[in-house]
């Protein structure tokens, strides 16, 4: 491409040698008009053809090729403008500018390849895509794309680019002995994007570490986490290859877990109470009796009997699981009442010797 190009443009620059260079400058000037006006016609036309389709992806496509292709025109122009200037001056900077030319070419290619990934990412995001995923990818792509144009300019250059991935090679190991601390935590960033133990928007928390918090974002360095009295925290991604991370984010159920204690005194009407806890929780539309629903008597306490609730909730929300929590509690304080029970509370009894009071003197 960039070699039929290059010949295009001698032929042009040898037409322009045999004329005066102020009219070769409005021609080129005036073909570069007429050709920005068709082009902006297509354009009109091919956009609204897009719309109409039902698949997006041509619209990512269009979207990433209109205004570098006005930029395009517009360097081809002003290259041959320039061109016609320097001959009529007869500068030394002639060689040079189809060199520049074929790099703002090269420069303009990219800038296709990042607008597509840009619009690819936020299209699949939109269609509900795992957004940790599409970010990692678009990042790779990115990535890809930067290393690809600096070696496209410095092949145009004249570079040998074997050369550069030499040097390349080379100054890799000795940033990588060097930096061993940020290449660990861009590895660190690859697990996290490949195993996925949590994604943006998780809530996370390691037993290991003080580390709880929503992670809002996840980089090549660090992850970024807001904890919940709002603080920013930024965790190295190496640290999370060594420890153990816990995503409340991902369960099935919430559990409740509650021991309760009733009077020695009210030990005929003990089995009663449970037998009725256990049928309300089972009657109750918020607990999932598909879960283990266990309500026993469990020990003889100092000051009490004491039985357990052990249930699941249907759902994983934090604040409608406390409701759903309170209102099974109110209710087990209603079965306790109801039966004429009441609960326990710390008691003690004194035993005296004898029953003859205490003489005083």
């Amino acid at each position: 491409m960039f070699e039929d190009i290059a010949l295009w443009l001698e032929h042009e620059q040898a037409v322009l040698a045999t004329s005066n260079w102020w009219f070769d400058v409005l021609v080129v000037l005036g073909l570069t008009l007429v050709a920005f006006v068709i082009w902006r016609i297509f354009a009109g036309r091919l956009s609204r053809l897009t719309t109409k389709t039902k698949t997006v992806w041509d619209d990512a496509i269009w979207f990433s090729l209109w205004k570098p292709i006005n930029w395009m025109i517009a360097v081809v122009g002003l290259s041959l403008v320039a061109t016609a200037f320097a001959k009529a001056l007869g500068s030394d900077l002639l060689p040079m500018i189809p060199v520049l030319r074929q790099v703002m070419m090269v420069f303009l290619l990219a800038w296709v390849a990042m607008r597509f990934v840009g619009c690819a990412e936020q299209q699949l995001i939109s269609e509900g895509k795992d957004k940790t995923t599409v970010q990692a990818v678009a990042k790779l792509c990115r990535a890809s794309v930067i290393i690809i144009l600096l070696l496209a300019v410095f092949q145009t250059l004249g570079f040998s680019i074997s050369g550069v991935l030499a040097f390349g090679g080379m100054g890799g190991l000795i940033v990588g002995m060097a930096a061993k601390d940020l290449l660990a935590n861009f590895f660190g960033a690859l697990l996290v994007y490949f195993d996925r133990p949590f994604k943006v928007g998780d809530w996370i928390r390691s037993p290991d570490r003080s580390i709880e918090g929503t992670v809002e974002k996840i980089g090549w360095r660090v992850t970024q986490i807001r904890t919940f009295d709002k603080r920013p925290l930024y965790v190295p991604n190496s640290v999370f290859s060594s420890i153990a991370v816990e995503n409340p984010s991902r369960m099935s159920h919430r559990r409740i877990k509650e021991t309760i204690g009733l009077r020695y005194a009210d030990a005929a009407k003990l089995g009663k109470v449970v037998s009725d806890v256990e049928a309300m929780l089972r009657q109750h539309p918020e607990i999932d009796t598909n879960e283990t629903l266990m309500v026993n008597f469990d020990s003889f306490n100092a000051s009490s009997l004491d039985f357990f609730i052990y249930t699941f909730t249907k759902t994983t929300d934090w604040v409608f699981y406390h409701q759903v929590k309170q209102d099974v509690l109110n209710k087990v304080v209603d079965i306790v009442l109801a039966n004429g029970a009441e609960f326990a509370f710390p008691t003690r009894t004194l035993h005296l010797a004898n029953n003859e009071p205490l003489n005083s003197k």
